[in-house]
């Protein structure tokens, strides 16, 4: 992980001619090793080091320093030192040398440094959790509720429908899915969506509609026909001092049986919609009865949600692919806003 430069040696004598004709080729040249990195988009460098093996920190004290002296006179700014957790012990000597936590993940720990010093343009960490509430109502206008284990509910005989966080790399559509899966055991739901592709023929657009499969990280289907996103709200100082959103997802179900996960949840049942808006909790916390308005709005069809679209993505190196949410009427064309 570390690229060796050659330096040319300078001499004590004011006679340089003649100290490059006594000094030998290899006494001309040193060999200094600096940290490989990989330039990132604005103008810094990010530095891998999982494949290092283990060294004191004096050693790598000089090669720190060596590369930053290297990464300044090529006019870089940021710099961006992953350290996988085998390397923890050096940590001390990076935070001694200027360089700050970023965030950190079960293997590794990501610290950063501003080469030009003063106020930095890095950004910051990720600011928001993602969250998913899962609305599960069948055609008896019955909605799937559970009682958990823990949580700011517990004990208060209050019935809630599932809820979970979204998993990194894992889209909203399809977590909600998931934390119903987890959380009762109830399978194969789909919930109502369109799916559109746009293209431009003689100025006009064409809406294709076409069933959407999206797979589950729990090696099950998702055959789903429409996947809504009712609302979400957003709160601040939630998780650790984070912002959180909060998405809230209708489905159907194609199943009704019922097993629960008993290590968070202790029981779960399907209850008819109006015994489950009429819970005094409901008039306790605004945001459930506003999830409760919202839902008999969309059974009135005085309201639309959000749908997911999948567009192509140039913002992900891992993807090519990405949802859109939009109303679920799809764009209309007008001369004004």
């Amino acid at each position: 992980m570390t690229t060796p430069i050659p330096v040319t040696s300078m001499s004590d004598t004011t006679d340089s001619s003649l100290a490059a004709v006594q000094m030998t080729a290899e006494e001309q040249v040193q060999q200094i090793e600096l940290l490989t990195s990989t330039d990132d988009d604005h103008g810094g460098v990010i530095v891998e080091m999982d494949e290092r093996e283990p060294m004191d920190s004096t050693t790598f004290l000089s090669i720190l320093r060596a590369s930053i002296s290297h990464w300044k006179q090529l006019g870089k700014k940021g710099v961006w030192i992953k350290l996988p957790i085998h390397l923890a012990s050096l940590v001390e000597a990076l935070v001694k040398e200027g360089f700050w936590y970023h965030h950190a993940e079960p293997k590794y720990l990501m610290l950063v440094y501003w080469i030009p010093g003063g106020a930095n343009t890095i950004p910051a960490n990720a600011t928001h959790r993602v969250g998913v509430g899962a609305l599960v109502v069948n055609e008896k206008q019955e909605v799937l509720v559970v009682q958990e284990k823990s949580g700011h509910f517990q004990g208060t005989g209050a019935w809630k429908f599932p809820t979970g966080v979204v998993d990194q790399g894992e889209d909203i559509c399809v977590a909600a899915v998931r934390e119903v899966k987890e959380e009762t055991g109830v399978s194969n739901l789909f919930a109502v969506g369109l799916d559109m592709k746009f293209s431009v023929d003689q100025k006009e657009f064409s809406i294709v509609v076409r069933s959407l499969t999206i797979p589950s990280p729990l090696n099950f289907q998702v055959d789903s026909e429409f996947v809504e996103v009712l609302a979400f709200r957003q709160s601040h100082m939630s998780f650790f001092e984070k912002s959180d959103l909060f998405f809230v997802c209708l489905l159907r179900p194609l199943t009704s049986d019922i097993q629960i996960q008993e290590i968070e949840i202790e029981a779960a049942k399907w209850m008819s919609f109006d015994e489950y808006a009429a819970q005094p909790c409901m008039e306790k916390y605004e945001l459930m009865k506003y999830i409760s308005d919202i839902y008999l709005a969309k059974v009135d069809g005085r309201y639309s949600g959000f749908t997911p679209v999948s567009t192509a993505s140039i913002f992900s190196k891992h993807t090519s692919s990405s949802y859109l949410y939009l109303n679920a009427g799809g764009p209309t064309r007008s001369n004004s806003l």
